[in-house]
């Protein structure tokens, strides 16, 4: 019994301590921490307030305004990275969850939703790498992903809200782009339509739109890869498309301006996802730039990342 109980106290002790380290400051004013040792890294995103959204210019046909100013009052968490295969795979393994399939997959000239063509292999002629962004995900695919991980570390995960999604990406910064209003030097925290990028058929060939400079990557790119933004976090734009929480609705309603959701009564048409992806036009990768698709849209250019409650400021 002693034994026993030796034991026990040993392991609250190491408990204890695992979580004391996990809120401890990292890399100066950036705060990380991670809830279990299979859970994706998070950054805690303090409030603030900023400018959302963009009036007029290219494509404001997808209602990127009113220009309007919000206010995030409350302290949330956002994953340092997209989440990745392997971070699904124990999702997978330990649910045995059936994600959605028949991916649509860009062959260099149009979209096609091919048979076996899922997560598991997105049509990058090669088998995804553990350390990817996994994609071929629709939202229901992430919804299930952080209902799962809520109930696996009793804590709230979540997609993140637009509003959180665009502050984070913007990282206090101002500009046409998430690093300001220069596209060409874009690739140095965004694998983005580039001198790689160009040159692979997969990618859309968006004619006039490709960056004078260059990532490294032709396709998707391991997670982290880039450098960081000023919150510590990677691949806000590019890689892969972010699903978020919001229904995408025209036009942008003036409220709520406190970072929550839009929402609508019932069901929703289409969610808004944000950041674009290693294919994506210039355009699209603005942070002001709403993409907007079916709940059970999938495509191998579509992935996510987690957001989680946090008690306090």
């Amino acid at each position: 019994m002693l034994t026993m109980n030796r034991l026990i106290g040993h392991t609250l002790i190491l408990i204890m301590l695992y979580s004391i380290a996990n809120y401890v400051l990292a890399d100066g004013h950036i705060q990380k921490f991670s809830d279990c040792s299979d859970c994706p890294d998070m950054v805690i995103v303090k409030p603030g307030t900023f400018v959302m959204g963009f009036d007029g210019g290219v494509n404001s046909e997808r209602y990127e305004g009113p220009v309007r100013t919000v206010s995030i009052k409350q302290s949330y968490a956002l994953g340092v990275t997209e989440v990745t295969n392997l971070q699904y795979t124990n999702f997978i393994n330990s649910t045995g969850y059936i994600s959605g399939d028949t991916c649509a997959v860009w062959d260099g000239k149009t979209w096609n939703h091919m048979e076996g063509k899922d997560w598991r292999d997105p049509g990058y002629g090669r088998p995804p790498m553990d350390n990817e962004p996994v994609a071929c995900i629709t939202w229901l695919d992430a919804k299930a992903y952080v209902s799962w991980l809520s109930k696996q570390t009793g804590y709230n995960y979540r997609l993140p809200t637009e509003a959180e999604w665009e502050y984070a990406s913007r990282a206090r910064r101002v500009g046409i782009y998430a690093w300001g209003d220069d596209p060409n030097v874009g690739c140095i925290e965004g694998n983005i339509y580039d001198a790689s990028g160009s040159s692979d058929p997969r990618n859309y060939k968006h004619e006039g739109n490709q960056v004078d400079c260059d990532d490294g990557y032709n396709i998707v790119a391991p997670v982290a890869s880039l450098e960081a933004n000023e919150f510590g976090l990677y691949d806000m734009i590019g890689n892969v498309w972010e699903w978020v929480e919001d229904c995408y609705i025209v036009p942008i309603p003036l409220s709520p301006v406190d970072g929550s959701a839009v929402q609508v009564p019932g069901s929703c048409d289409q969610r808004a996802v944000k950041g674009g992806a290693w294919s994506s036009s210039l355009t699209w990768q603005r942070p002001t730039f709403r993409g907007r698709d079916p709940e059970d849209r999938i495509s191998h250019i579509f992935g996510f990342r987690v957001a989680r409650d946090i008690t306090g400021n």
